[in-house]
């Protein structure tokens, strides 16, 4: 017989049937779960997506508390800044002003779609509303420095590196937009493949050389409101990092025949392609040496990246010991010990049980 607890109120009875929710909660799934309307995160499955999801909302922020008169004067100065940190700055905007929602728009439109757990929907959904929070940022750092939002259009468009690390990626979430037959090894292995692409590639990788070149001129007390959204940005990227590892590791845990070898060595080589593509676009950012900044240190920085995200995934690492050339982007990322995060308006944005769930390991970075 099943198991039945019966709920007496008043002269009405209510039957509750533990058996049948216990059988709706052993059908949460990663994919191919309860196909549901109704989205019931109870009992949660994937205890570590809404930790997640928490620490996220948490870490909320606003483009506009961002002060940008420093980095307005700098920019309109003619002492101060090179055009060599005019350039990267420009690429930073043009790149990052297109790039954020190429992975929203996946994520909503390939990865959320096609997830069955509301808890793993949940998160995912925070993912892509910070993405749209990042481009904001780019819409207030363009207006903030009187920029031609034009140019920065043109930028995406027409420099060959930054067409070809978008086509490298969009092509790959335009295949994913149909109908998918997640029965089929194949099909699970692309979406598997889109995760780690976007996850471990795109966020965890080809974001780091400009974040590294931007937080560099930070460093030097140059752009600081530019500096410090970047910082926030790259919290953000973390999780989002983290949260697609987290998702590729449960999708093989209950799918192994996804763990092929082959498709192990396809993951590799995606990820050689991305850094191949991310160090000559390196190249466009530093054509030419800055002060403190070279394009041959954040290559290898690149190569040391990619390397960490493989081995998080349990993949073999392309090169053997490459060390981080640049160990002072961990305390850049370390911003749990700013008590004043938003200059005395921390209540309003920053919710104090953040600074407990922001701590990053040297694996982060």
């Amino acid at each position: 017989m099943p198991e039945t607890t019966t709920v007496q109120i008043g002269d009405r009875s209510f039957v509750l049937d533990q058996e049948k929710a216990q059988e709706a909660f052993a059908a949460k799934s990663v994919i191919n779960g309860k196909d549901t309307m109704f989205f019931n995160i109870l009992p949660l499955k994937y205890q570590w997506a809404y930790d997640l999801y928490k620490t996220m909302k948490n870490n909320h922020w606003e483009p506009e508390d961002i002060p940008m008169q420093r980095d307005v004067e700098q920019w309109r100065g003619t002492d101060e800044i090179s055009d060599v940190e005019r350039w990267i700055i420009k690429m930073g905007i043009g790149y990052f002003s297109a790039a954020e929602g190429i992975v929203g728009d996946n994520i909503m439109h390939v990865v959320r779609e096609l997830v069955t757990a509301p808890e793993l929907k949940m998160v995912l959904g925070r993912h892509a509303h910070e993405e749209n929070i990042h481009a904001d940022s780019l819409v207030y750092m363009i207006s903030s420095l009187g920029l031609n939002p034009h140019e920065c259009e043109a930028m995406f468009e027409d420099i060959p590196t930054i067409t070809a690390k978008n086509n490298f990626l969009v092509t790959n979430s335009r295949a994913m937009r149909r109908d998918v037959d997640l029965t089929t090894t194949d099909n699970k292995q692309a979406l598997a493949k889109n995760m780690f692409m976007f996850g471990q590639v795109m966020e965890g990788t080809q974001f780091y050389g400009l974040f590294g070149m931007i937080l560099s001129l930070y460093r030097q007390n140059k752009f600081p409101g530019i500096g410090q959204m970047f910082r926030y940005t790259l919290r953000d990227e973390s999780n989002h990092i983290e949260l697609l590892r987290q998702l590729l590791n449960e999708l093989v845990v209950e799918n192994p025949d996804i763990w092929t070898e082959e498709f192990r060595n396809d993951l590799r080589e995606t990820m050689r392609k991305g850094v191949a593509l991310e160090k000559q676009f390196i190249r466009d950012c530093l054509p030419v040496d800055a002060v403190g900044l070279n394009a041959a240190d954040f290559e290898q920085y690149i190569d040391y990246i990619g390397d960490r995200r493989l081995v998080n995934c349990r993949l073999d690492p392309l090169h053997d010991n490459v060390s981080n050339p640049f160990p002072w982007l961990a305390e850049m990322m370390d911003i749990k010990k700013e008590q004043n995060f938003f200059e005395g308006r921390v209540t309003e944005y920053q919710k104090s049980s953040a600074l407990e769930h922001a701590g990053y390991s040297d694996d982060d970075l």
